[in-house]
């Protein structure tokens, strides 16, 4: 873990951020069944993603995949600033309760909506590009399912980030990265940082 993806934060903040990074370390490093581990994001994902949000200005985030809350923590205070707030989609009734405590703890509810909800039902719910940014952190072999309804969902000039786009098991993400390229609005990029982040802009 370092040090300095914590030091923009208030003291309260960064104190559950870290219980929580190494509560989901351990507790991965005891459960071996995949749908039950936590999977969080990196400490360095999470100060990226701050850092994109401020510089982006974005207002209205979507999470695809809450699991225990770590990675909404870090989109909800990016967007403290800006008046903004992320709605996240988690559809595991035991993460979303963990989450729901986390996002207590945190004093960031006001940020925050937490939906327990299949992420299919919930994007067909939107309207047409109602976030500025989507952070997509959930069962890659579902992906390709949800592309049409996240390119529908996600405004012109946003930005799509899809975690683990370097994962030991690249070939999950294979065909849902050439629905985005094939689709001639996008410019992508991955980036060697986490656990490897692909970021999309969606052109204007």
């Amino acid at each position: 873990m370092q040090p300095t993806c914590f030091s923009f934060l208030d003291r309260k903040l960064a104190g559950l951020l870290r219980d929580i990074h190494s509560f989901g370390v351990d507790h991965d490093s005891r459960i071996k069944v995949h749908a039950e581990q936590m999977l969080n994001i990196t400490p360095d994902t999470g100060s990226f993603l701050s850092l994109i949000i401020q510089a982006v200005g974005a207002k209205r985030v979507l999470e695809i995949g809450t699991s225990d809350g770590y990675s909404t923590l870090w989109i909800a205070d990016a967007l403290r600033s800006n008046k903004g707030k992320v709605v996240t989609v988690e559809a595991s009734k035991r993460k979303a309760i963990m989450a729901r405590r986390n996002f207590e703890k945190s004093g960031l509810l006001g940020n925050i909506d937490s939906r327990l909800e299949d992420v299919r039902v919930f994007l067909r719910g939107q309207v047409d590009q109602s976030f500025d940014l989507i952070f997509l952190d959930a069962e890659r072999p579902q992906y390709v399912s949800y592309w049409r309804e996240i390119d529908r969902v996600l405004k012109s000039g946003g930005l799509l980030i899809v975690d683990n786009a370097l994962s030991p098991r690249p070939d999950e993400l294979v065909d849902f990265f050439k629905l985005i390229a094939s689709s001639r609005r996008y410019v992508s990029q991955v980036l060697p940082l986490g656990n490897g982040e692909m970021l999309a802009f969606k052109q204007r």
